[in-house]
């Protein structure tokens, strides 16, 4: 029987909540905290001095030793340097713990160690971390003892962003701003800020460590570089929502405990489509907390996984031929007087603000299509996204029958009068009630989803931060907002012009709707027939950060300059020259070491045989042809081995960025993947005691 958990005491337990602020704080420093957390501008020195004080305190009760500020670069992952709280002993020698407020707002971490995109040269090293006050502090306890972890944003010292927080929280100004005026156009003057809110749904595979470091692919790349199917994968459809194993329970559990008492709300668990897959799904929560606690769910799980003998994988595509994993983002924009921007209503085709809304949506998505479908863009993603899986490359938006016949409407005669209903779900059984159903159905492969009332962006991988996507989504939708509200601002009819922008929009952006199969070969062709963008790899998507659309549609909410977007284009060509070049590397050293001695050693067991068989006057014509069949495909691993190499002789002699990147992308993955079949098929015919690693079979079914 497990112990009790009472996640009441447990919950935000390591975090420095507003319940603990206002008790530890004198009234008018609290208020004063409150104030800029609410409003923005900055604490006075003497008020910062406080906070750290009592957050210094409350820390140090708990077991702390150091803080940090914690940050994240565009690594992918966050950053931390940790100091003591200590100071010069006093004369009597005893140690005075210290923490002030200076320290508190402002952290020096060396810029020149983290991408920049040339931002930084590597001699000059001063970067700034800043206390982002509307997230709160927490401990984070492992092995090096109890950390104090301030949330930070990271910039040059020329005040440039250097990480995902920064152009986040700028976005989240922005979309603010813009969207006031909307709600105000209608009539709630009582709101003062819009904010953001989003849901991080996390997918992630589980396999036994010892396995595990048994694979040098996964070691060093994350994936599975070789591998040939299991006899069994998902076509069963019995691993989705089916029960959670022993193993994978205690862990999970564990995980809940640990994000619990991080304040980060893990509400569903259950098992994904893929076997050793599974899912954890948070409320929602502002945007840039929710990205916060996204980067500690990512820490946590593979923190604990570790206490469980297991290792846990956030690549998108660990395994060839299983499910990949993403990570659904669920946005919305909510008022601080408690109305939600994209709640329909029990009558959508009735509620102009959400009508209008919506119509701003589609016009922003179908707008920035290419620079949407950059910001869920990694290394993992390419074998992920249209991959019958995933959603496709193509970016279209999902509205359901009932929100589709809406617009339908609106676009051919220029007013919605009815309204799809859902009707009565009769189960058939006389124990059972029968209960409402929804007018819409869910599409699953569509990447950009209405699911009610909010939308779930689903191309979003699994492994990266989700504070690209929430920053453009929110940075395009604030350029339609503020388009319209230019519009409406200056009509001297608001009714009718509201009334003619709704269809207009509508009318426009109609082809961004598809509520139909995006897996279909029948979508790819209508897409291209619509003019729909359809970008199948990262690097085709990074140009796109600097286009002159997106230039100026950055700038002019200040979320980055056009130095800071030419920045990110060279760190992300960068980041996927070297994923790719260290994933070859491995491939190299794999089969050079483990490979290519293992299917020798078994050559020559066959051989042995023949010879053995032959002399025993036996006929020997089953081992001559599997002895035939491994020779033959042991040539093809060392031809495309050599290829391979040649094609990394060729990178290493590049120097422009894009150049390599698209070279790497172009031609050494092709010759990767020449590398990988024959292997993957040397896999199958080699005794299982040779070869040298775990199959697919050993790490997805031996959990």
């Amino acid at each position: 029987m497990s112990d009790l958990i009472n996640v009441e005491e447990l919950f935000g337990c390591k975090v420095f909540t507003h319940r603990k602020m206002k008790e530890r704080l004198p009234k008018e420093v609290y208020r004063e905290v409150m104030r800029v957390r609410e409003q923005g501008g900055e604490l006075s020195l003497g008020t910062a001095d406080v906070v750290a004080k009592a957050m210094k305190d409350w820390a140090i009760e708990n077991g702390a030793t150091h803080y940090t500020h914690w940050f994240q670069p565009l690594t992918g992952i966050t950053a931390e340097k940790h100091d003591a709280f200590v100071t010069h002993p006093d004369e009597d020698g005893r140690m005075i713990m210290d923490f002030s407020g200076k320290e508190l707002i402002k952290g020096e971490p060396d810029a020149s160690s983290f991408p920049s995109g040339g931002l930084r040269a590597t001699f000059e090293a001063r970067g700034y971390t800043t206390w982002d006050i509307t997230s709160p502090a927490f401990l984070k306890e492992d092995a090096t003892g109890v950390i104090l972890c301030i949330p930070t944003a990271f910039c040059s010292y020329k005040g440039e962003a250097l990480d995902t927080k920064t152009p986040l929280l700028r976005s989240m100004e922005a979309i603010s701003e813009q969207a006031l005026r909307i709600v105000h156009l209608f009539g709630n003057t009582e709101a003062t800020k819009v904010t953001p809110s989003v849901g991080a749904e996390q997918e992630y595979f589980l396999v036994d460590r010892q396995k595990y470091l048994q694979r040098k692919d996964l070691i060093f790349a994350g994936r599975t570089l070789f591998g040939a199917p299991a006899p069994k994968g998902q076509e069963m459809d019995d691993h989705y929502f089916g029960t959670i194993r022993e193993r994978v329970g205690a862990y999970m559990k564990d995980i809940n405990i640990e994000l619990w008492k991080l304040g980060v709300s893990a509400k569903t668990q259950h098992n994904e489509a893929a076997p050793a897959q599974h899912e954890l799904a948070p409320i929602y929560e502002t945007a840039n907390i929710a990205a916060d606690h996204n980067q500690l769910v990512m820490e946590t799980m593979k923190k604990v996984a570790g206490r469980h003998g297991l290792t846990c994988l956030l690549h998108e595509k660990p395994f060839a031929g299983v499910n990949g994993s993403g990570k659904h983002d669920n946005w919305s924009l909510c008022t601080d007087n408690g109305v939600n921007m994209l709640e329909p209503g029990d009558t959508p085709n009735e509620n102009i603000q959400f009508l209008l809304v919506l119509a701003c949506i589609m016009r922003a998505v179908d707008k920035h299509a290419d620079l949407l479908r950059q910001s869920a863009a990694n290394v993992g993603n390419d074998h992920r996204l249209g991959g019958n899986e995933a959603p496709p490359a193509i970016i279209s938006i999902f509205l359901g029958e009932q929100l589709e016949d809406v617009v339908k409407q609106l676009v051919e005669t220029g007013q919605a009068t009815h309204l799809t209903e859902g009707g009565k779900l009769e189960t058939g059984v006389s124990t059972l009630p029968d209960f409402v159903k929804d007018a819409t159905d869910r599409n699953r492969t569509s990447p950009f989803a209405f699911t009610g009332n909010k939308f779930e962006f689903r191309s979003v991988g699994a492994s990266d931060s989700i504070g690209s996507p929430n920053t453009t989504l929110n940075a395009i939708v604030a350029e339609a907002f503020c388009e319209a509200a230019d519009i409406l601002e200056a009509a001297d009819d608001f009714e009718q012009a509201v009334h003619d922008l709704i269809k207009k929009y509508m009318t426009e952006h109609q082809r961004i709707i598809f509520n139909g199969n995006g897996y279909s070969q029948e979508w790819v062709e209508e897409a291209a027939r619509r003019g729909l963008p359809n970008i199948a790899t990262m690097v085709g998507t990074i140009e796109t950060l600097t286009t002159e659309k997106s230039i100026k549609l950055f700038e002019k909410f200040h979320i980055f300059t056009k130095a800071e977007l030419e920045a990110r284009k060279e760190v992300l060509y960068d980041t996927y020259s070297k994923t790719i070049n260290i994933e070859a590397l491995t491939m190299i050293d794999m089969t050079r070491k483990q490979i290519l001695p293992a299917v020798v050693k078994y050559t020559k067991s066959l051989a042995d045989t023949v010879i053995a068989v032959r002399d025993a006057g036996a006929d020997a014509t089953v081992q001559s042809e599997l002895l035939k069949e491994v020779s033959e495909k042991l040539a093809e691993t060392k031809a495309a081995l050599n290829a391979l190499e040649e094609a990394e002789a060729v990178a290493k002699t590049m120097k422009c960025p894009k150049e390599l990147a698209f070279f790497y992308n172009d031609t050494v993955k092709v010759a990767m993947e020449a590398l990988r079949a024959p292997v993957d098929k040397l896999e199958m015919l080699v005794a299982k005691e040779i070869w040298p690693m775990p199959s697919y079979g050993d790490l997805l079914f031996e959990v």
